[in-house]
């Protein structure tokens, strides 16, 4: 069984950090890669052809990162069109109340289903109403765990999102606090 004590917190983030060296569609469409981000591991030459973009930043000062209205398909690719839509600043889009909001990692495989997986960074904000359904971090056995909270016949209960792990019903004796309700999950899809 997970250990929720095993969640971390982390109190002194700065504001989120912003996505550096983001290569625009057509770069990527066209070959050219940036490569501290796109190196291959194996260290072997790239096909010819190839072009390597300079390792500038595609991301202004100001911490936002271009946004283009080309959606990128996950089946058969498309022509990339390049219509910058505006900017993203991350922080702006994930941190609605800063001072209600807090960063931490999750850790275990209890929440895979709900697309968390250990390491993923949660952004949870303290002044959501908790509600039926929503994904939260609370404490459990002395520790922080993050679950489904979920309206039962029998009252309230954490709920994993993994049929491994059981769910845990809430009463009053228990002293279950929940800290707030995750409005993000940052994932990282390389991991290495």
């Amino acid at each position: 069984m997970e250990n929720p004590k095993r969640i971390k917190t982390v109190h002194d983030l700065p504001p989120f950090p912003s996505v550096s060296c983001m290569p625009c569609c057509r770069s990527l469409a066209i070959g050219a890669i940036v490569p501290s981000m796109f190196s291959r591991r194996d260290n072997a030459p790239l096909p010819p052809g190839t072009r390597l973009a300079s390792s500038r930043a595609f991301v202004p000062a100001d911490g936002a990162a271009p946004i283009y209205s080309a959606l990128v398909p996950a089946g058969f690719p498309s022509p990339a069109d390049d219509h910058l839509e505006g900017k993203l600043d991350l922080h702006e889009l994930m941190v609605k109340r800063p001072a209600a909001t807090f960063f931490c990692r999750a850790d275990g495989d209890s929440m895979t289903g709900a697309g968390i997986h250990s390491g993923d960074l949660l952004v949870v904000d303290r002044s959501v109403q908790p509600q039926d359904g929503d994904i939260v971090v609370a404490t459990l056995d002395g520790g922080l765990t993050v679950k489904t909270l979920r309206k039962t016949t029998e009252g309230w209960e954490l709920a994993p999102a993994n049929p491994d792990y059981p769910s845990f019903p809430l009463n009053q004796e228990d002293g279950v606090q929940i800290w707030g309700v995750v409005t993000f999950a940052v994932s990282t899809i390389a991991r290495r």
